[in-house]
């Protein structure tokens, strides 16, 4: 498996901690973000990710930024991308379980980094339940006209 991973200057701790976490996991991950605390455009770091997501180059991207939500409506403007924005495990279990969410964006400034790490393995350790979410999923995109 591997994890396209993004952050602006908010999120560099949390990104080196889910770098050491993915790779115990024998996970590869694909390091789009910047890796110091000087001051970024996130969308510089964001888009990367969810074009690794949408070309298959990655299973799926974690997003990070100081709300979470820039990094959200960024890769969100990518077709096929559903990056959900948690600050609980519970929203992440439903975000993966019930959405399909391929990414995740995590709120530095408002969660903690374990709390953050416990997040992350929550999203990878939950399945996608199909059924009636994926009739829901599917109108998610969308179309011309």
């Amino acid at each position: 498996m591997k994890i396209a991973i993004g952050n602006d200057h908010a999120g560099t701790d949390y990104k080196l901690a889910i770098i050491g976490l993915l790779r115990s996991k024998g996970i590869d991950a694909i390091n789009h973000g910047t890796d110091n605390m000087e001051s970024v455009d996130y969308p510089d770091f964001i888009h990367p990710v969810a074009k690794d997501v949408v070309n298959g180059r990655a299973d799926y991207g974690i997003i990070i930024c100081g709300s979470g939500n820039g990094a959200a409506m960024t890769a969100n403007k990518h077709q096929d991308i559903r990056a959900a924005l948690c600050w609980n495990k519970e929203l992440v279990h439903l975000a993966r379980e019930h959405n399909n969410a391929n990414v995740l964006s995590l709120p530095a400034r408002f969660i903690s980094l374990s709390q953050a790490l416990d997040m992350v393995s929550v999203f990878l350790d939950t399945a996608f339940e199909g059924g009636r979410h994926e009739r829901r999923v599917n109108k998610i995109p969308c179309t011309a006209g």
